[in-house]
């Protein structure tokens, strides 16, 4: 097995993004393709990482950009770049629809074989991707925010929704689970929530302990295996 890695760039919400895309060099032929959403701070090697993951899985998947050119954000811009972004899914969903574009492109790619995973704020612009109407069969969210400002677009959601989420984590409240819960039951959306006892924010991402503050944020090994596993269990499902 050959991973291939390639940088890939697009226009999305007037930015210039630049992606990573893997595959397995040694496939032939399309095969189904998986869009990457990093964490909020923006595309790094946690996300790169799940991508290339993915690939020798024999997807095609790809890291995308969120705030253009490649950038990350710190803790102290965090808020300011994000608040218009939630205020205004459209802004959020053509990010995530110019990394669709882009995928679907790809010669690799079986376009009617499409999900979309994400990691923080990265699972928050796969759920709103979903919400678009996107033709994608599969929206995952870790460690994600689950709200947005338009909870009357679930209705347009064509695939499958799953949400991996840390029973502790004070960023994603009971209340958030509650709304989120009534949204996709409004809208009959075949979805999934997965909680973790005992587990915060950015389980999946071993960086997460560099911050200092294991109350809000920790990597937890269990907790990313499993919900792993619920993603390559639910990609087993729309893929096959």
């Amino acid at each position: 097995m050959t991973v291939k890695t390639e940088t890939v760039t697009y226009d999305a919400d007037g930015l210039s993004m630049v992606s990573h895309f893997y595959c397995d060099d040694a496939k032939s032929g399309p095969r189904p393709g998986v869009l990457v959403f990093p964490e909020a701070f923006g595309l790094g090697d946690h996300a790169k990482g799940r991508a290339e993951r993915l690939a020798g899985l024999g997807y095609a998947a790809l890291a995308c950009d969120l705030h253009g050119q490649g950038a990350s954000i710190g803790m102290d811009k965090l808020m300011a770049v994000l608040g218009p972004l939630m205020q205004d899914p459209t802004r959020t969903r053509a990010r995530a629809k110019g990394g669709l574009d882009a995928l679907v492109a790809r010669p690799e790619v079986d376009g009617a074989r499409v999900a979309a995973i994400g990691y923080c704020f990265g699972g928050t612009m796969s759920f709103e991707l979903a919400r678009s109407g996107a033709p994608i069969v599969a929206s995952v969210g870790f460690h994600s925010g689950l709200g947005t400002a338009k909870p009357e677009d679930a209705k347009n959601i064509k695939g499958k929704v799953l949400a991996c989420i840390g029973a502790d984590d004070p960023g994603v409240d009971p209340a958030q689970r509650t709304a989120f819960e009534a949204e996709m039951r409004e809208a009959k959306v075949d979805w999934q929530l997965h909680l973790y006892g005992g587990v915060v924010h950015s389980f999946t991402n071993p960086e997460a302990d560099k911050m200092g503050r294991p109350e809000f944020a920790k990597y937890d090994a269990r907790a990313d295996a499993r919900s792993w596993a619920e993603m390559i269990g639910l990609f087993d499902e729309v893929f096959a």
